[in-house]
């Protein structure tokens, strides 16, 4: 999974934050026992003693130290034993007084190896789904708040269904791509359809759900994609080159507003590069727009044009503007 630079970094402290306030409370554990049962400290100076003296003559001879050291662990097996005792008595289990990681696999290190172990997946979840609430008013966007009643149930000019039956369908669509991510038999959609008919809110739902299982989501609007791009290109600075890998190489991209750019020959090729890689990683993306099927025919060239519409899934939002406003004070298209 190809994760933001940001939002590793903020897993990253928040793990960081945790195995600190880990080691505080064993810290604490360690002194309230040791303060209400003085034997235990006692055995835990003993034992620490005679294992630092035996590592310590071991080196001074240059001998490995390990055969001595469990030679004495065995002879100290009286003191484990009335250690495990004691901390029984208490209730507490018999590592109560040892340094433990919260996570064993990784040791709170938050890798295994090269592998990210799942303690630090967990928080880049966490962590994602936060980056994306600063760019996608989020709120409470999901497929349960999702409601149907706003559409019309009336026949709609030339469709076979009404706007509430075509609705019905857009939104189980795009539950199945999002809840069976990535394994879905559709690998991309196209939102296309005028304003005020819920392609935003179904995109913050489609990023949450996904974003929550632990995959990379990056949500931009095409204006902001293709001036990275750009920027990436002619003054090559190293936060339009971040942006540009984070686009292509997210497990799934989220491009809001598709033909709201100013369509030159370099978004064209910015445009067709994006798709076209994409594609061919087998990498998902949901795409909305304003366009019509035809408009985007005759706004873009035939290889996006093929692509987007050959490509894709294509759903149609039709009906009338029902500005859907899942909280107070939010508006999505």
């Amino acid at each position: 999974m190809a994760y933001d630079a940001q939002v590793i970094r903020l897993a990253g402290a928040k793990l960081e934050r945790q195995r600190k306030e880990h080691q505080q409370e064993q810290q604490a554990r360690r002194e309230r026992l040791y303060s209400a049962y003085p034997r235990l400290k006692e055995i835990d100076a003993q034992l620490r003693r005679t294992v630092a003296e035996a590592a310590m003559s071991a080196f001074q001879r240059g001998e490995d130290p390990s055969p001595r050291i469990r030679v004495l662990k065995e002879s100290n097996l009286s003191l484990q034993q009335e250690r495990r005792a004691l901390l029984g008595a208490a209730g507490y289990p018999e590592d109560a007084l040892d340094e433990t990681p919260l996570c064993r696999a990784c040791g709170d290190r938050g890798w295994v190896g090269s592998e990210m172990c799942a303690c630090l997946k967990a928080l880049c979840a966490d962590a994602q789904v936060k980056v994306l609430s600063s760019m996608l008013p989020l709120g409470n966007a999901s497929f349960e708040t999702f409601s149907l009643d706003k559409y019309s149930h009336e026949p709609w000019l030339g469709m076979e269904q009404t706007p509430q039956e075509n609705m019905e369908f857009v939104r189980d669509m795009a539950w199945n791509f999002a809840k069976k991510f990535p394994r879905f038999s559709v690998r991309s959609l196209l939102f296309s359809g005028g304003t005020g008919l819920g392609k935003t809110f179904l995109s913050a739902c489609i990023a949450r759900t996904v974003a929550e299982n632990g995959f990379s989501v990056v949500y931009d609007t095409a204006a902001r994609i293709f001036a990275a791009f750009e920027e990436q290109k002619f003054q090559r600075t190293e936060e339009a080159e971040a942006a540009a890998r984070r686009y292509l190489a997210c497990d799934l991209l989220i491009l809001d507003d598709l033909g709201s750019e100013l369509t030159t020959t370099f978004v064209q090729s910015a445009l067709y590069t994006l798709i076209n890689d994409r594609l061919v990683a087998g990498r998902h993306t949901v795409i909305s727009t304003n366009l019509s099927t035809g408009e985007i025919m005759a706004r873009y060239s035939p290889q996006i044009a093929s692509r987007l519409l050959g490509e894709y899934e294509t759903l149609l939002f039709y009906g009338d503007d029902i500005r859907l406003t899942p909280e107070e004070g939010e508006r999505f298209d």
